[in-house]
């Protein structure tokens, strides 16, 4: 995996957290949701990445 493509996966799961939080904090549901949302999109396309990077080896 390319290091922008993690640095990406990273910087959009942190944003997904704080996302996360904020709606929590201020009981925004909408925006908690939006989070967690983030979250799930960076973990597939980790996934993803992880197998490109499999059958490259």
């Amino acid at each position: 995996m390319g290091l922008a493509d993690k640095a990406k996966n990273v910087a959009q799961d942190a944003k997904g957290k704080a996302k996360e939080v904020v709606g929590d904090v201020t009981g925004n549901d909408s925006l908690r949701n939006e989070g967690k949302a983030d979250q799930g999109k960076s973990s597939l396309k980790q996934a993803g990445e992880n197998i490109k990077d499999a059958f490259r080896d």
